[in-house]
């Protein structure tokens, strides 16, 4: 995908002026075969967002959400008072209240358990983590991978590791198969390409973030764009050593592949 573009519609870091900002996350990605919303931020800013950023929400096809926190599916009603035609992935472990809700409104589930292919190039790592079951987002482009986070509870070396190791050993790769078959073949980049989204890391000590930072660089991550739960003092450590290299990011911010 050469012409792929990503457009943080929600954060709590501002970047364009005139946008809301809130706790909470939510990025717009074309490119794909279909329009991909990852997250809808904490309620109807993100349509506020929307508007101002020029994003339609009938151009939306499909809808992923990384975990259960309102700061990630709050604005869902909201869209899909707009666009109930989507189809939204979730985690399987989200209450069946709020899948029957999704129904309700007219808009296709599907529950994501273990890894899969979500439409051509791009891909869920399946839910993560033991207490909060998380999915993330992986892009195969043509310079590399793209991943996306929501908030990386359960630790962001976890979520990017082992997509790492599964490339590494092929078709032994569990972490990266679904229904027995391997999908991390496809997968067949060399590096990252970006690492961006909510590292969570507010509250992590210097030493952990730099080790972080290490793993990163060990993996030859190329760009690192963190940003919500991540916290000031995280992202300024991933700038004194990513450099030029170090996206700053909040709402507003397009990333196309021209910028990578």
């Amino acid at each position: 995908m050469q012409d792929m573009s990503i457009t943080v519609v929600y954060d709590n870091n501002p970047y364009k002026q005139g946008l809301e900002t809130g706790w909470g996350f939510s990025a717009f990605l074309t490119g794909p075969e279909k329009s991909i919303l990852f997250d809808s931020g904490r309620d109807s800013s993100l349509l506020n967002n929307m508007e101002k950023l020029a994003i339609d929400p009938d151009s939306i096809g499909i809808v992923v959400l990384s975990h259960i926190h309102p700061d990630h599916t709050g604005g869902l009603s909201s869209l899909l008072e707009k666009n109930p035609n989507v189809t939204v992935y979730l985690p399987e472990s989200f209450p069946t209240k709020f899948k029957d809700s999704v129904q309700a409104r007219g808009s296709k589930i599907v529950e994501v358990e273990q890894p899969l292919k979500i439409c051509e190039n791009v891909y869920s790592t399946g839910q993560l983590g033991k207490w909060i079951r998380e999915q993330s987002l992986i892009i195969q482009t043509d310079k590399g991978l793209i991943v996306v986070t929501g908030c990386a509870h359960p630790g962001i070396v976890n979520i990017v590791n082992p997509v790492r190791s599964s490339r590494q050993r092929g078709t032994g790769a569990e972490c990266l198969t679904s229904n027995g078959v391997n999908i991390a073949k496809d997968l067949v980049k060399d590096d990252f390409l970006l690492v961006m989204g909510g590292f969570h890391l507010e509250w992590a000590t210097k030493g952990k973030i730099e080790k972080i930072i290490s793993a990163f660089k060990q993996w030859h991550v190329r760009y690192v764009g963190p940003c919500h739960c991540t916290g000031d003092k995280a992202r300024a450590l991933f700038e004194k050593h990513f450099g030029s290299n170090y996206i700053n990011i909040g709402a507003g911010k397009v990333i196309t592949m021209a910028d990578l």
